[in-house]
């Protein structure tokens, strides 16, 4: 089989896009202990500059919002400088790329946070553990936020956002999925606040959408987009009424005129594109174990504008060349996922290689 709508251009806000293969956030693990990216971060990028957009492994906004060992920060000016030449090395190569801002609120563990208590709407320990430079810890109880936090919280997304237009990103997306701070504000099972943020369906939204517009106020609605996934239940997440609740966020989200929407469905029970690609009329972003054909076949029948890939895309730096030649695809090293050097990262071989 050979692509045809994925190879084809497509605008997505106004960032202009070669192909519509678009490359998955992945956490990787692989920046120093002060969040700082090094050059086998900005080679891995690079590899993979062929993707229409590159969207990045999830970034801390704040010190706060770190929830894994060796993930990556754009706080610092060390941070910034370090990303300066990740996005120098997409650039040259003709790529695209945007920043995805990750705080993990609850989803931490002192041992990442300097001994702070992680943060959270409610104070709900969730299952699970965290994974530390000591190894897997047990999740401890967050510490609610107080009102002045969240506006505090709301604003370092702001900031992230204008360090990583200095950095050189085309653009940032917001990860509202995974049971991070964003989905804990917004789901019924995290989130027990009183006040304006919590207890109904408007409240409960509050938190992304002002994030958002604080984004879309820095960088401009269409250099942002948002990540979502209903019904995933990853990192303990509930909500009661899932498809009330996103159903009233996308129609919200909407209003603020962002370049996209990217919806990652894993085992939902519930068609949500069909719930909520009619909701926005920005880019539609399609994701979630996708292949070759599948892709193909949410395109043609205008169910997506771009197809989101993820571990296809870490096993093969050249994707999009080989879905055009129809070539086979390198297997994913799932052993050398987080953390590490170059096994499982910068080493899978591009098709000239192999034909080497």
């Amino acid at each position: 089989m050979t692509a045809k709508q994925l190879l084809t251009p497509v605008r997505i806000g106004r960032t202009d896009l070669s192909n519509r293969m678009i490359m998955a956030p992945m956490t990787r693990s692989r920046s120093d202990d002060a969040g700082v990216p090094g050059e086998l971060v900005a080679a891995y990028y690079a590899q993979r500059a062929s993707a229409g957009l590159i969207i990045t492994e999830g970034v801390f906004p704040a010190a706060t919002g770190k929830g894994y060992v060796r993930t990556p920060g754009i706080e610092t000016d060390a941070q910034v400088e370090a990303w300066k030449k990740i996005t120098g090395a997409v650039h040259a190569r003709g790529g695209r790329i945007f920043m995805q801002l990750m705080h993990c609120g609850r989803i931490s563990h002192p041992l990442l946070l300097d001994g702070a208590q992680p943060v959270a709407p409610s104070a709900i320990r969730p299952a699970g553990q965290a994974w530390t430079a000591q190894g897997q810890q047990d999740m401890v109880t967050p510490r609610a936020l107080a009102l002045d936090e969240i506006a505090d919280a709301i604003d370092g997304y702001r900031r992230a956002t204008r360090r990583a237009l200095a950095a050189g990103f085309d653009g940032v997306e917001l990860h509202a999925a995974s049971g991070y701070l964003p989905e804990q504000f917004l789901s019924s099972g995290t989130n027990q606040r009183g006040d304006a943020y919590g207890g109904s369906l408007p409240n409960r939204a509050r938190f992304v959408l002002e994030v958002l517009a604080a984004m879309a106020g820095e960088a401009g609605a269409d250099r942002v987009g948002v990540k979502i996934s209903p019904e995933m239940n990853f990192n303990d997440i509930r909500d009661d009424a899932p498809q009330e609740t996103y159903a009233y966020l996308v129609e919200h989200i909407d209003k603020l005129g962002l370049a996209y929407l990217h919806v990652a469905l894993f085992g939902a029970k519930t068609d949500y594109h069909a719930l909520l690609r009619p909701r926005f009329k920005g880019a539609y972003l399609v994701g979630g174990g996708l292949t070759q054909a599948s892709a193909e076949a949410l395109l043609a029948g205008g169910q997506a504008d771009a197809a989101v890939f993820g571990s296809s895309f870490l096993a093969n730096p050249d994707l999009p060349e080989r879905f055009r030649r129809g070539a086979p695809l390198n297997e994913p090293n799932r052993a050398a996922f987080y953390g590490g050097g170059a096994e499982g990262y910068t080493d899978y071989p591009a098709l000239a290689a192999d034909a080497a």
